[in-house]
């Protein structure tokens, strides 16, 4: 008996090519035990009628299962489910009980309930989505990504695809960073030096548990990154909320028993204010004075299309207390998870057995793959032309705010890809977010970024990296007319 051409149909919304979709759809029939050894499929004629597509698109389909030992010929008989196809097993699942774990008692430690900023998983169908470090499909390169991914499943690349690199890293990328992407921010490192990482998320946490203790303090800003201050928190070490001003992190409140400090010099999150140089030189002497590290994160460097950025903190690092985090997440996009940390030696050994101990390393075949993406020039070309873009953006963005008469409270003296706004003090920017998603408008309020009980809840940032230039108007007109009637 055969299977009936009625069972195959293709998903509207399916990805992949028509090719792909009906290998698929066979596949899973087979995998999940609908279709079963021996059974003769329909033929790649009615197939294709049924399903409104070309026989060769159905045959190509066929001769790659056939390939793949999912299916088997039998002359001009057709095509039938292989024997040698996968069989799913079969089995009784067990009925479930009562659950008698008693969880408070179970659970040591507690990472749910922190301050979180939640990016809708929607946020594509927004009409103006004004989200922060999201991808643009419009910008990237995806033609030579996917030409780099291709290069680097080649047979020149077998092992970077398939070695365990234990405790080490693609040298491809590594070298990139140390002559190319380094030198632009004024840092020489040498390969011992560099250790790539699942984003600036995953570095950020290596030096905090490389660097931080129970009894030891950290320095962080207010406002800050909010995962970051959730992070340490979570580590359970002592922690110093200081309050930035319109030049970022004030050097001289950083308490004399602080061990590390954490900040955005080049790009303060969430203000977008830049350190001016001089308060970088005070900031690393007062480290200097009182003995403790600083961690650096340098994300959104790459989006300096105002001018030329400052020098990192690191480049002006003589004694080795400054340990620098990049990410090529918010350049590249963000579902990479590829960043780096720069430091030295003694740290970064440390660091990189700590990773190997949790993951090993990032895997291979996307190191490679990035490496090829940076070095072929692809990456240079791709920050052009979002430059371009954003610049086109930014300038849309500030002259629709002062036609709205809206309230920047930073923007970012060399760029980047967001606005850190004030809305009046009796607006809660939480319920104005609520309150704009019923208009198809995503803002992010601010309040997760504070420290505290007592914080501003009349904050608020938008994003223009995932808005196209066109809708921007209407969407701060929208924006506005909330607030007015908040």
């Amino acid at each position: 008996m055969g299977i009936s051409v009625d069972t195959f149909f293709l998903k509207p919304d399916a990805q992949g090519t028509l090719q792909a979709q009906i290998q698929q759809m066979i596949a899973e029939g087979i995998l999940s035990g609908r279709f079963h050894v021996g059974e003769k499929l329909p033929s790649s004629r009615k197939l294709a009628t049924h399903l409104g597509v070309s026989r060769i698109t159905v045959t190509l389909a066929y001769t790659e299962l056939l390939a793949n030992d999912y299916l088997t010929s039998r002359g001009r008989s057709g095509y039938y489910v292989s024997e040698n196809a996968p069989i799913p097993p079969v089995y009784s699942p067990t009925q479930r009980g009562e659950e008698i774990v008693d969880w408070n008692r179970a659970i040591a430690r507690r990472f749910c309930g922190g301050d979180v900023l939640p990016k809708p998983s929607d946020w594509r169908d927004y009409r103006y989505p004004f989200i922060y470090g999201q991808a643009d499909p419009t910008l990237f390169d995806h033609a030579n990504w996917r030409l780099c991914a291709v290069r680097a499943l080649g047979q020149k690349d077998f092992a970077s695809l398939t070695a365990d690199y234990v405790d080490q890293d693609d040298p491809l990328l590594v070298e990139f960073i140390a002559r190319h992407t380094l030198p632009r921010r004024g840092i020489t490192a040498r390969p011992e030096e560099i250790l790539i990482t699942l984003g600036a998320q995953n570095a950020l946490w290596l030096a905090s548990r490389v660097l931080l203790s129970g009894n030891r303090k950290a320095a962080i800003e207010d406002p800050c990154y909010y995962a970051l201050r959730e992070l340490l928190l979570r580590s359970e070490c002592q922690l110093a909320p200081l309050r930035v001003d319109l030049d970022g992190l004030p050097p001289d409140a950083i308490p004399e028993d602080t061990d590390v400090i954490f900040t955005t010099p080049s790009h303060q999150c969430p203000t977008t204010a830049t350190m001016p140089f001089e308060r970088r030189r005070a900031l690393l002497q007062r480290a200097r004075e009182i003995g403790a590290m600083i961690v650096e994160d340098d994300y959104e460097f790459e989006m300096a299309f105002l001018g030329a950025p400052s020098p990192a903190l690191k480049s002006l690092d003589r004694g080795g207390c400054v340990v620098y985090v990049g990410s090529f997440s918010k350049s590249l996009f963000p579902g990479l998870r590829l960043g780096y940390m720069v430091g030295s030696e003694p740290f970064i050994r440390e660091a990189r057995a700590l990773r190997s101990l949790v993951l090993r390393h990032p895997p291979g075949h996307i190191q490679r793959t990035a490496a090829y993406f940076l070095s072929l020039g692809h990456y240079d070309a791709q920050i052009r032309r979002m430059s371009t873009a954003l610049l086109e953006r930014r300038q849309s963005m500030e002259d629709a705010i002062v036609r709205h008469g809206l309230t920047i409270a930073g923007r970012g003296a060399y760029g980047g890809s967001s606005l850190w706004m004030k809305a009046p003090e009796h607006v809660n920017t939480t319920q104005l977010a609520e309150t704009l998603r019923q208009q198809s408008v995503h803002i992010e309020p601010g309040e997760p970024f504070f420290n505290g009980p007592e914080r501003p809840h009349n904050y608020y940032r938008l994003g223009y990296s995932s808005i196209p230039t066109d809708r921007i108007p209407a969407g701060i007109e929208r924006v506005a007319k909330a607030i007015q009637t908040n």
